[in-house]
């Protein structure tokens, strides 16, 4: 028996104020975008048609150089399903049309979606966003969108999700959080980060923690707005872009304020398009960005176009496949406690797992090539990628 100084009652008694530390992590599939349609475009074949333009849009001579066989994947995608998380836009891209307008718009809508849903044809994830909370006028449009949307939609279907825009206040998601509850339902909303103060607020602490405690559980994730954010910090016009280092500030803080909450980020836009004489020039913009949101811990970023698109798809998949053999080499080690070069700790056992549980759900890898390279399975996967300690 070895000899101690300290008494089991005296440390129970100084650790007592002490709290257990719960990280939470995300539950099921993170889309690798969300693809913003002004309302008034939005149309039974809308999703169908993306696919069909993007896949018209494809030039391989234009676009950059891809690891064999991705272009193939990228193909067969944009036939089976284009768009992976869809938002209805009633914001800065619908603009403001006489309301009359804007409520025939949020009913026939929601009547799409519930035909989507019941035909078995919606994308995994979708739902709308609505205007801001700016003005008196914009806040009292803006739930009346989302009234209308509601009531016409009926019972929310899985994957629906609402985006709450240039969020300023805590004040402002406590309010939006209460007026969800008055629908009685369990509505889930995502918070668009492109405002100054939704970094730093007044007072000087960073706002998104309070702001997701603010949701009491209904915030499911953060979305940088790069044009708002990039504006509000005075910048010109030439160096508002995703590569801005003010840009990579804010979603600095969003990753360490979202860590271990269970809510997801995404990354911004850019309005580069790949069109016309352009074409070249915006998939090159669009492929470079998304490969650096990827390697910056962004997953998940916005589309303006159909053509963007591909890109979306090509970078996201040569990710993931040239990451292949380096991750599943470390993953095995980690599993079968190999010794090399590298010593991995259980953080990143969680982070390697997360890789190829993304990897197949957006189909960059099959299932089976990450178990051969990994000799594990998906059921194993989520159990590393979710386990604590």
């Amino acid at each position: 028996m070895y000899e101690t100084s300290l008494s089991p009652e005296d440390v129970a008694r100084v650790t007592a104020r002490l709290s257990t530390v719960e990280r939470t992590w995300p539950v099921g599939r993170q889309p690798v975008h969300t693809c913003y349609v002004p309302a008034g475009r939005v149309i039974a074949t809308t999703v169908a048609d993306w696919g069909r333009e993007a896949l018209e849009s494809i030039e391989p001579d234009l676009l950059p150089e891809l690891p064999e066989g991705v272009l193939d994947r990228v193909r067969a995608k944009l036939a089976r399903e284009p768009i992976e998380d869809l938002r209805i836009d009633f914001e800065d891209g619908y603009g403001a049309p006489e309301d009359d307008v804007e409520d025939m718009d949020a009913e026939s809508t929601a009547h799409l979606v519930a035909r989507w849903v019941e035909e078995g044809t919606a994308p995994p994830s979708f739902g709308l966003r609505i205007k801001s909370f700016d003005t008196k006028a914009l806040r009292e449009r803006g739930l009346r969108t989302l009234d209308i949307f509601l009531t016409a939609l009926g019972e929310v279907p899985p994957g629906f999700v609402i985006t709450f825009p240039k969020v300023t206040s805590v004040d402002q998601v406590e309010v939006f959080g209460e007026v969800l509850d008055l629908f009685g339902t369990d509505l889930k909303f995502e918070i668009q980060v492109e405002t100054t103060q939704s970094i730093v607020d007044h007072d000087g602490r960073l706002a998104i923690p309070r702001f997701i405690q603010a949701g009491r559980g209904r915030v499911t994730g953060l979305h940088f707005g790069t044009y708002d954010y990039t504006a509000g910090c005075g910048l010109s016009a030439a160096q508002q872009h995703l590569a801005h280092g003010a840009c990579d500030f804010a979603r600095h803080v969003m990753q360490v304020s979202a860590a271990g909450t269970g809510v997801r980020l995404s990354d911004g836009s850019t309005n580069v398009l790949p069109v016309g004489d352009q074409k070249q020039y915006g998939w090159d913009t669009h492929y470079r960005l998304t490969r650096r949101s990827l390697k910056h811990g962004f997953y998940q970023g916005w589309d303006l176009h159909p053509a963007q698109l591909v890109t979306r798809y090509a970078a996201v998949y040569a990710f993931y496949r040239e990451g292949l053999d380096a991750d599943a080499a470390r993953l095995k080690s980690y599993v079968q406690r190999v010794s090399g070069g590298v010593l991995d700790e259980p953080a990143t056992a969680q982070a390697l797992s997360s890789f190829f549980l993304r990897a197949v759900d957006c189909d960059a890898l099959d299932p089976v090539e990450v178990q051969v390279a990994t000799g594990l399975d998906e059921s194993a996967l989520r159990g590393l990628a979710t386990r604590s300690g």
